[in-house]
């Protein structure tokens, strides 16, 4: 007769269940798996496959009950790394979603807004067309399997461990934050400057001939002139965009190693 003790139950539950947490959290936060159109019950089902993948491989376990307070903190410490990993290529899509922000801003389209499920808030039409092509490249570059193969690499540079981990990498995290801004202005750039060049021209065309209705023909123009730029533009936004999922996918792999370097004490200088 087949008999289980309570601490091999408890063994088998941890095993699964704490990186089932660092699976789910990745899953919920990452672009194109943590999308609001994908059901929960697919969401759920790919973590479990993932973490029946994965759990042979992770090192050993700390000798924690999972249903004691201390299994409850590990679950969520785990809960929160894999969060921060999907994070980190959340912000590559954020940075595209910026560029059309300021695009559809500038060419006078700030009045074309749609309802977006992924931020369950409201975008401009360029922000999700530039998106789209964004999870579209996301998808034909394979950055979604890189994502997971540096989930699974996380559980060896960070195994699971009752300890605490530092602010480094969150701190690291929110530093990388900045890419919104920056990359956003960037990619954005070559249209932000063809339309100041067209509302130059308009505003010299204005002075020269005041009869003309500037409100009358200048947002057919711009919104002409934007359009035109940004389809000259767009086959030369691929190693752009897929240098920043390199970007993303590297930041992702160096917070688990962030957390595993143990932080140094601070020194307290001595006054002589």
């Amino acid at each position: 007769m087949l008999t289980l003790s309570s601490a091999e139950l408890n063994t088998w539950i941890a095993a699964l269940l704490w990186p089932l947490s660092r699976i789910l959290g990745l899953v919920a936060s990452a672009p194109l798996f943590g999308n609001a159109s994908v059901p929960a019950s697919v969401k759920l089902g790919l973590g479990l496959l993932l973490a029946m993948i994965i759990a042979p491989t992770v090192p050993a376990l700390p000798a924690a009950d999972p249903l004691s307070l201390a299994g409850l903190l590990i679950l969520i410490q785990e809960m929160l790394i894999g969060l921060a990993m999907g994070f980190a290529i959340r912000i590559v899509f954020a940075a595209v979603e910026m560029a059309g922000e300021i695009s559809s801003l500038t060419m006078g389209l700030g009045f074309a807004t749609f309802f977006d499920p992924q931020s369950q808030g409201r975008s401009s039409a360029i922000s999700q067309f530039l998106a789209l092509l964004a999870t579209m490249a996301f998808i034909a570059t394979n950055a979604h399997l890189a994502l997971l193969s540096a989930l699974a690499e996380s559980f060896v540079s960070l195994p699971i461990s009752a300890s605490p981990v530092g602010g480094a990498g969150f701190k690291q995290l929110a530093d990388y934050g900045a890419k919104i801004f920056s990359s956003g202005v960037q990619i954005s750039l070559p249209i932000v400057a063809a339309l100041l060049i067209t509302n130059v021209a308009l505003g010299i065309l204005t002075r020269a001939a005041p009869q003309l209705n500037l409100f009358g023909i200048g947002f057919p123009i711009t919104l002409t002139i934007g359009m035109l730029v940004i389809s000259l533009t767009l086959p030369y936004l691929s190693m752009p965009i897929q240098n920043l999922f390199l970007d993303g996918l590297e930041t992702s792999r160096k917070l688990p190693r962030t957390w595993s370097q143990p932080t140094a004490p601070a020194s307290i200088p001595i006054k002589r």
